[in-house]
C-alpha cells in the first residue's frame, strides 16, 4: 500500500481568511496565528516547513504557482525545497484546528453579550449577530443587522416600490417623478370637479367636458379670459368690440413688423418722396418770384422812365444851360433798352416751369402707384405669415404631445426592462437550482450501496491533456457506500500521475468521506479495498489491492468532508494507455472499486 502526499485544501474548505483577533476572550498565543493573514487560524493547514496557514490563505498564496514561505524567510530558516509552498505540500492540521475551535470567544459588536467558543462563533454567530453593523446594499447607509428588514421596507431611499395605481415598480426617490407620468394616476377635472380620472383618459375627458375652462380663441391677439366651453359663444358675442380692437392692434403691429422687414426699400421711397416735395416747393417759389418780376417789366416801366427824364430836366435847369443840353438826350435810350431785354422772359420761363412741374407730378404719381403695390404685397405677406403662425402653433402642439407620449413610452420601456432583468435573475437562480438538482440526480443514479462501484470516465484524451497542462490535476468520482447506512467513499484519480508517479503513471486513490451514519460505524475503517482498470476486451484487467493502515489518519472517522486519500500512485503505467489498447474504447475508460464487506 502507498500513501499519497498531503493534499492542498479543496474547494469544500472555508473561503474566508482567519478569525479577527478581537474575538478572543483570553490571551492570544502566536501558535494560533496564521503566518499569512496574521489572524486566528481558520481551518488550519500545515506546510511541510512546519508553519501553519488558514486554508483560504494557503490556497490564495499558491494559486499563482509555488511561493517562498515568508515565515521561513523572516525566521531565517529558509531551505529549499522544504520552504517552498505549492500545491500538494500541505495537509489539514486537525489537532491545531480542534485546539483553536475550543478557545473562548466573545462578540465584538457594540451591545452584543454573546460568549462561547470559536467553533460556536463560526457556526452560529459569525455574520448573524443582530448588533452587527452592515452597509445597506442600495443606499450604503450603515445599519444594524437586525434592522435590515425594516430599513429595506420603510427607510431606504433607494428601495423599490410598486405604484398602487399602475402597479409598476420604481425607486422611492422617484415617487414624485413617477406620479407626474403615471398613466393610472387619479386626476380631478377643474371644470366639472369629477375625481379619480386616470391620467391616460384625462385628455379625452376635457375634450368633451362642457364645464372645463378653456382659453378664448382670441388669446393670440391679447384676450386673457378663460371661459367654460358651453359659454364660449356667449363670451365671443359679448366681447366682440374688444376682440375687434385687439385684432386691429395686432394687425397694425404686424404691419409695422412687416415694414421693418423691408427697411431699405421703404426708406428709399420715403427719401424720394421728400425730395419731390422739396422740388415742388422750390418750383412754386421760383414761379412766384418770376411772376412778381415780370409784372413791372410789361407795364409800369414807361412811367418810370418819364419820371426819371423830368427829374433829369429839372435838375438840368437848376444846374445851368450847359448841363441841360447834355442831360436832355439820355432819357429816350433807357426806355428802348428795357423794352427789348425783358419782354421775351415770361413766355419762355413759364413754359419751362410748366414742363418741369408736369414731370414732377408724373414722378409723384408713379411713386404713389409703387407705394400702393407695396401695401398690397405687404397685406399678402401678412396673410402668409398668419397662416404660417397657425401651422407653427399646430406643429408645436403636435410635437409637445409626441414628446409626452415619448416620455411615457420611455418609462414603460424602462419598467419592462426592469421586469426583464428581474425575470432573468430569477431564471438564473432557477437554472442554478436545476443544475444542482441534476448533478445530485446524476450522483444518486451512479451511487451504489454494495461496496462495488464502476466509474465511467469519458473524454479521456481531453481530460488527460487538462491534467498535463495543470488545469485539472485530479478528478473525484461520485460517492458510493458499503450499505445504505454504511461507510461513504469515493475514488480520486490523477490522469497524469501524482507524487512518484507524476508524468509516468496513472495514479488512483481511495478516499473515506464523512457520512450521515458515521456515528453507528466501527472506526478506523479496516476493509480490504481492490482497485481495477477494466480491460474492455475482458482479457487482462489491471488490479491492485490493499488493506488499510489503521494507524493512518486516512482511515479514521472523518472530521471534514473527506480524509486524505490513500492508494496507488503507480497504479498503471501511462505507456499501456498509449497507442492501440483495449483499456480505452471510444475515448472512455472504466475504473472499478471493490470493498470487502467481510465482518460488516
Amino acid at each position: 500500500m502507498a500513501t499519497q502526499e498531503p493534499s492542498p485544501p479543496s474547494s469544500m474548505e472555508s473561503n474566508k481568511p482567519g478569525f479577527p483577533k478581537k474575538i478572543l476572550a483570553n490571551t492570544l498565543e502566536d501558535k494560533h496565528l496564521c503566518n499569512c493573514c496574521h489572524n486566528i487560524l481558520r481551518r488550519p493547514f500545515q506546510a511541510q516547513c512546519g508553519h501553519r496557514f488558514c486554508s483560504y490563505c494557503f490556497n490564495r498564496t499558491v494559486s499563482n504557482g509555488p511561493q517562498k514561505c515568508n515565515a521561513c524567510i523572516k525566521e531565517d530558516i529558509f531551505e529549499e525545497p522544504t520552504s517552498i509552498l505549492k500545491q500538494g505540500c500541505a495537509f489539514p492540521d486537525n489537532a491545531a484546528r480542534r485546539e483553536v475551535e475550543t478557545l473562548a470567544a466573545i462578540c465584538v459588536n457594540e451591545g452584543c453579550t454573546w460568549k462561547g467558543s470559536i467553533k460556536e462563533y463560526e457556526l452560529s454567530h459569525e455574520g448573524k449577530c443582530e448588533f452587527m453593523i452592515i452597509p445597506c446594499p442600495s443606499c450604503k447607509e450603515r445599519i444594524r443587522f437586525s434592522e435590515q428588514e425594516r430599513h429595506n421596507e420603510r427607510e431606504c431611499p433607494e428601495r423599490t416600490l410598486n405604484c398602487k395605481y399602475c402597479k409598476e415598480p420604481f425607486h422611492f426617490k422617484n415617487i414624485k417623478a413617477h406620479d407626474e407620468i403615471c398613466p393610472k394616476y387619479p386626476m380631478i377635472c377643474e371644470g366639472c370637479a369629477k375625481k379619480k380620472i386616470p391620467r391616460e383618459k384625462y385628455v379625452d375627458h376635457i375634450k368633451f367636458c362642457s364645464k372645463f375652462r378653456t382659453p378664448c380663441r382670441y388669446q393670440v391677439v391679447g384676450c386673457d379670459m378663460s371661459v367654460e366651453k358651453e359659454k364660449i359663444h356667449e363670451h365671443e358675442r359679448a366681447c366682440a368690440h374688444e376682440h375687434l380692437n385687439l385684432l386691429l392692434h395686432y394687425i397694425m403691429g404686424m404691419k409695422v413688423s412687416l415694414e421693418g422687414l423691408q427697411p431699405q426699400s421703404l426708406e428709399l421711397a420715403g427719401h424720394k418722396a421728400h425730395e419731390l416735395h422739396q422740388s415742388l416747393r422750390e418750383l412754386e417759389l421760383r414761379v412766384s418770384q418770376l411772376s412778381a418780376m415780370s409784372a413791372p417789366i410789361l407795364g409800369p416801366p414807361v412811367q418810370g422812365a418819364s419820371a426819371s427824364s423830368s427829374s433829369s430836366s429839372s435838375s438840368a435847369s437848376a444846374s445851368g444851360s450847359s448841363s441841360a443840353v447834355a442831360a436832355a438826350p439820355p432819357p429816350a435810350l433807357p426806355t428802348a433798352t428795357l423794352s427789348t431785354s425783358f419782354t421775351p422772359l415770361p413766355s419762355s420761363v413759364g413754359a419751362a416751369l410748366e414742363l418741369q412741374l408736369h414731370s414732377e407730378k408724373t414722378k409723384v404719381a408713379e411713386l404713389g402707384r409703387r407705394c400702393q403695390e407695396l401695401e398690397v404685397k405687404a397685406g399678402t405677406f401678412q396673410d402668409v405669415v398668419c397662416v404660417l403662425n397657425r401651422e407653427v402653433e399646430r406643429f408645436a402642439t403636435t410635437i409637445e404631445a409626441s414628446n409626452r407620449q415619448h416620455r411615457l413610452d420611455q418609462d414603460k420601456i424602462e419598467a419592462l426592462s426592469n421586469k426583464v432583468r428581474q425575470l432573468e435573475r430569477t431564471v438564473g437562480v432557477k437554472d442554478l437550482t436545476v443544475a444542482e438538482m441534476e448533478g445530485r440526480l446524476r450522483e444518486m443514479a451512479a451511487t451504489t450501496f454494495d461496496g462495488v462501484f464502476i466509474w465511467r470516465i469519458s473524454d479521456f484524451t481531453k481530460k488527460r491533456q487538462d491534467a498535463i497542462a495543470g488545469r485539472a490535476h485530479a478528478m473525484f468520482s461520485p460517492a458510493f457506500y458499503t450499505s445504505k447506512y454504511g461507510y461513504k467513499m469515493c475514488l480520486r484519480i490523477y490522469l497524469n500521475g501524482d507524487g512518484t508517479g507524476r508524468g509516468t503513471h496513472l495514479s488512483l486513490f481511495f478516499v473515506v468521506m464523512r457520512g450521515q451514519s458515521d456515528a453507528l460505524l466501527k472506526w478506523p475503517f479496516n476493509q480490504k479495498v481492490t482497485l481495477m482498470l477494466l480491460d474492455q476486451s475482458n482479457r487482462e484487467h489491471i488490479i491492485d489491492a490493499f488493506r488499510p493502515d489503521v494507524t493512518s489518519s486516512s482511515f479514521q472517522r472523518p472530521v471534514s468532508e473527506m480524509n486524505i486519500a490513500s492508494g496507488c500512485p503507480l497504479f498503471c503505467p501511462l505507456s499501456k494507455l498509449e497507442g492501440k489498447n483495449s483499456y480505452i474504447r471510444d475515448d472512455t475508460i472504466f475504473i472499478k472499486a471493490i470493498v470487502d464487506l467481510t465482518g460488516l
